[in-house]
């Protein structure tokens, strides 16, 4: 059970991610709730926080007292928030079961995080409203993105994947991409990114890193994305409409944390299903050789 101390002292997380995912200074938030931006540190680092700025803050970033407390579940509509979110809980988590396809971010390459600023601007077509600024979030998004995957190599704490066959064979097929427009020279290129993505997993389940665990699902996967994430006794499920890599979203949906006992029990009980019945070691391997037609 989660310590009312822990509880006070994760409001700094919870409003920083909310800032960062309105796309806000802490000079900009100071300017307009009259909270020095020392004060904005203090808060952010988990310091206390009095209660009046609190009201103020919440306020102004237009979240609810109860999402900054984690009462309930933190419903979240900005994708920098939620990863943000995301990488704050996986800094201290012991195990993280995943299940975001078509291949889990935290097991991509690098090269993938070279691609996917592109790949995350193409998936906007160029009539969606709200297209100001776009770019200066998804870079802000990506740089999260790598702050959280050098965080799981530094810490290494216990990972589960659950990977879609069919996601995998889809995404060799259609290639790293955001549409289905790119000149032929490029979507070749793109094809081969997303081949070299597949290799890098088989890679992993041949090579059996310490704490990780692969598993290739050919059964029917959840429509949404979800992980569980647990720290001693303590679990979370972070589920997202935000995806990454084909048919990318990062602009619409609503994500959602919770601890509520009866959705982590039943998200657990989907993924020990899928793991259970999941192609793991070899006849993993096998499979990701035949939909990369290696003979």
């Amino acid at each position: 059970m989660t310590s009312q101390y822990q509880t006070i002292s994760e409001i700094g997380d919870r409003l920083k991610s909310n800032r960062l995912g309105a796309g806000l200074t802490p000079e900009e938030v100071a300017k307009e709730t009259g909270i020095s931006v020392a004060s904005l540190y203090r808060y952010e680092s988990g310091q206390p926080i009095r209660v009046d700025a609190l009201g103020k803050l919440a306020d102004f970033l237009d979240v609810s007292l109860a999402s900054l407390f984690g009462v309930g579940s933190e419903n979240i509509s900005s994708a920098v928030t939620f990863f943000e979110r995301l990488r704050q809980i996986e800094a201290e988590a012991d195990q993280i079961t995943v299940l975001f396809g078509p291949v889990p971010y935290l097991l991509t390459t690098d090269e993938y995080d070279d691609l996917l600023p592109q790949v995350l601007l193409e998936s906007v077509p160029e009539t969606a409203a709200n297209r100001e600024g776009l770019e200066s979030s998804i870079s802000q998004l990506v740089e999260i993105l790598k702050s959280r995957k050098q965080a799981f190599k530094a810490r290494r704490p216990n990972i589960i994947g659950l990977i879609s066959a069919s996601e995998l064979e889809q995404f060799i097929q259609s290639g790293f991409a955001g549409n289905t427009n790119l000149k032929s020279s490029e979507a070749e290129v793109r094809k081969k990114a997303a081949a070299h993505e597949v290799e890098n997993i088989l890679s992993l389940i041949q090579d059996q890193p310490i704490g990780m665990q692969i598993g290739v699902v050919q059964d029917s996967m959840p429509s949404t994305s979800f992980q569980i994430l647990r720290k001693g006794a303590n679990a979370q499920v972070a589920i997202s409409p935000f995806r990454l890599g084909s048919s990318a979203n990062v602009r619409i949906g609503v994500a959602t944390i919770t601890a509520a006992d009866e959705t982590v029990k039943l998200h657990q009980s989907v993924t020990e299903s899928l793991w259970k019945h999941s192609l793991k070691g070899e006849a993993a391997v096998d499979l990701l050789n035949s939909l990369l037609h290696i003979k």
